[in-house]
Formats: C-alpha cells, sequence, structure tokens
C-alpha cells in the first residue's frame, strides 16, 4: 500500500470515527435531557401561588406571567404558578410576611414599607444611589445575594431588583429642600420618609393602590413615585409638577416560603434555582424600566403639569440635606450586627462595576 493510500485511509476513518463520536456525544446528550424530563415527569404538581399588590396592567403581571410559564416548561408541567395582582391575597405593606407563613408561596415585596426591618437592602433606597434602573438591577441583585440570608433568612430571596429612578410630584412646586417644610408627603419607602422628617415634612403613610385617594382627599400634598407609574395608579389627576431629578430608587425582592421550596425535589429546585438569577431579575423588570422611562416623556407632553429641572446649586443642595441618610443607614446595620463600612464599599463596588451609579 503506497503512503498516499494509507493516508487517505486513515482521513476517512479518522472523519467516520470523529462523526461517530459526534453522533455518541449529541446521543448521550439526548439521554441525559431525556432522563431529567423523565424524572421531573414523575414529580409530584407544585401550584405556586404568586402574589402581586400592582393592578393587572403593570408591567411586572406580564413580565412573572412569562416567568412562569418558563418555570412550567423547563419543570415537565410539574411546577404551576398562578398570579394574584391587585392585593388579591393581602395589602401590599403585609407581602414579606405572607412569603414568610405561606399565605402566598411568592411574593412582591418593598422591604421599605417596613421601617428599620430589613437594614442591609435599604442602602439601596437611599437617594441619588443609582441613575438608571436595568444597570441598577444587576448591581442590586448580585450585591444583596450575600446578605439575603442573613436579613431575610425566613424566607428564600428568588432575586431583587429596582425601579427606574423615581422623584417628586405633587401640587406645589418644589425646588430646595427647605421647600418639604410643613409639606405632607407620601414617600415611597422609609429612607424616603426618614428624608422628609429630616427636612421638616411630615409623612403620609399609603402603598401605591392607596396613593391617589390620599392625595385626592388632601391627606398628602406631594408623593415619591415613578414616572409611569403616575399614570398607571391615576395619580396624574390629582398632581401638577414634578421635579426631572432621578431623586430615588426602591429596592424589591421576590420572595419564596421556605416550605414550599423546601418541598421541591432537587431536580424541580434546580428548575426554580436557574430562574432565580440576575438574567430574571432584568428580564422581570426590564419592562418596567422601560415603562417607568417613557412616563417621564409623556409627562413632558402633558398639558397642564409642568417638569421643571433643578439648577446646579439646587441639586448640590439636596444632595448636602441626603447626606445625613448615610450615617443613620450605617447605625441601624450596626445594630443589626452588620458592618456598615464593607457592607457600603462592597455595593459602591459593585455599583462602579455595571456603571449603575449617576
Amino acid at each position: 500500500m503506497s503512503r498516499s493510500q494509507s493516508t487517505t485511509i486513515q482521513s476517512v476513518l479518522g472523519r467516520q470515527f470523529g462523526r461517530a463520536a459526534v453522533c455518541l456525544l449529541a446521543f448521550c446528550a439526548l439521554l441525559i435531557a431525556t432522563s431529567e424530563t423523565s424524572a421531573l415527569a414523575q414529580e409530584k404538581t407544585i401550584n405556586l401561588r404568586v402574589s402581586l399588590w400592582v393592578p393587572p396592567a403593570h408591567p411586572l403581571v406580564s413580565a412573572t406571567q412569562a416567568w412562569a410559564a418558563d418555570i412550567e416548561k423547563a419543570s415537565g408541567g410539574t411546577i404551576k404558578a398562578t398570579i394574584f395582582p391587585s392585593e388579591q391575597l393581602g395589602k401590599a405593606f403585609d407581602h414579606y410576611d405572607m412569603a414568610r407563613d405561606g399565605i402566598a408561596d411568592v411574593t412582591y415585596v418593598n422591604p421599605g414599607y417596613q421601617p428599620g426591618r430589613f437594614p442591609i437592602i435599604a442602602a439601596g433606597q437611599i437617594p441619588f444611589t443609582f441613575g438608571d434602573g436595568k444597570k441598577g438591577t444587576l448591581a442590586l441583585d448580585e450585591w444583596y445575594r450575600k446578605y439575603a440570608a442573613i436579613e431575610m433568612k425566613d424566607t428564600k430571596l428568588c432575586f431583587a431588583f429596582i425601579h427606574d429612578p423615581g422623584t417628586l410630584h405633587g401640587k406645589k412646586k418644589i425646588e430646595l429642600p427647605s421647600d418639604l417644610a410643613g409639606v405632607k408627603v407620601r414617600p415611597a419607602q422609609s429612607t424616603i420618609a426618614e428624608m422628609v422628617k429630616l427636612l421638616g415634612g411630615t409623612n403620609v403613610q399609603a402603598s401605591a393602590p392607596e396613593a391617589r385617594d390620599a392625595i385626592e382627599r388632601g391627606v398628602a400634598d406631594e408623593i415619591t413615585f415613578p414616572w409611569g407609574s403616575i399614570f398607571l395608579f391615576g395619580i396624574d389627576k390629582v398632581v401638577k409638577f414634578h421635579m426631572d431629578v432621578p431623586l430615588y430608587t426602591t429596592v424589591f425582592t421576590y420572595s419564596v416560603n421556605l416550605d414550599t421550596y423546601n418541598s421541591m425535589s432537587p431536580a424541580q429546585k434546580k428548575v426554580f434555582d436557574d430562574h432565580c438569577t440576575p438574567e430574571w431579575a432584568s428580564k422581570i423588570s426590564d419592562s418596567w424600566t422601560d415603562f417607568e422611562a417613557n412616563g417621564r416623556v409623556k409627562m413632558k407632553a402633558l398639558a397642564g403639569h409642568e417638569v421643571y429641572k433643578l439648577t446646579d446649586d439646587q441639586l448640590a443642595q439636596w444632595k448636602k440635606a441626603v447626606q445625613p441618610l448615610h450615617a443613620s443607614w450605617a447605625e441601624a446595620v450596626k445594630k443589626a450586627g452588620g458592618d456598615p463600612a464593607a457592607i457600603e464599599a462592597d455595593l459602591a463596588a459593585t455599583i462602579t462595576k455595571y456603571g449603575a451609579g449617576l
């Protein structure tokens, strides 16, 4: 046999063996996928009750429906979910305890609705911390995963996220921190409530679904709220002035009942964990971020409303006025046994990593 004939035979055999190896690998992958699907098919069905306190038209509802549908598909139909919007299972203020106590299996939580209870995650509520909702969500979720097991230990964290930065809206034009003195404000969360008190205003506690009524009845004069949701909750009908500055964000979690999670099989837990990631935090919140950002554009074009910017000097006064909030946050974390300097430095580094600051 000539050398060229030998080389040709080796080449043909190599191609054949190569194709065989590829086929074998593909067959093995198919077997693994099939065995995983078969294993999931044998699991008991889990029916999740997912409680959201926002109305059905809110972007979070459709995003959560897509999340639940993907979980059902990935679990071979063994993890199903029913979405309950509009406080059907309980009030917005109670959603963390609803997850803890099993009233719902997954709940949409605003930790700032319960002042002082979750001091670590409250770092994300301090004014002028985040400048972008999408990048801020990635930063917050990555950062808070280290601390959720300590601070929210009686539930399982699925993910954390923020909305696009919100601001002050109201019946009066507020330009300086001193303008809040004597004004009744519905704060978005506990840190903003502390800011209002610090600046001489009066806090009016009301959840988002209750906010319009509070302003309409004169119980509150101003509200801190993201832009798009002003329209969603009908608050545009009762306010006129809108400060055009990324004043604050609110932090949120999807929290899971521990008994529900622990009742899942290992295969089901893997499916569920695969849907509790920073990527899914973005998928859940990105459409909401866009919705809120578009609300600002809509408001600027609306007759009868004034969207006003702050001068550099006015903005500097606001940033100086909220500095004591950092100290009070640090004190609260210290009382809870945390290291505020290390935690704050960790958050700052993560914000820088994602370019999520102002």
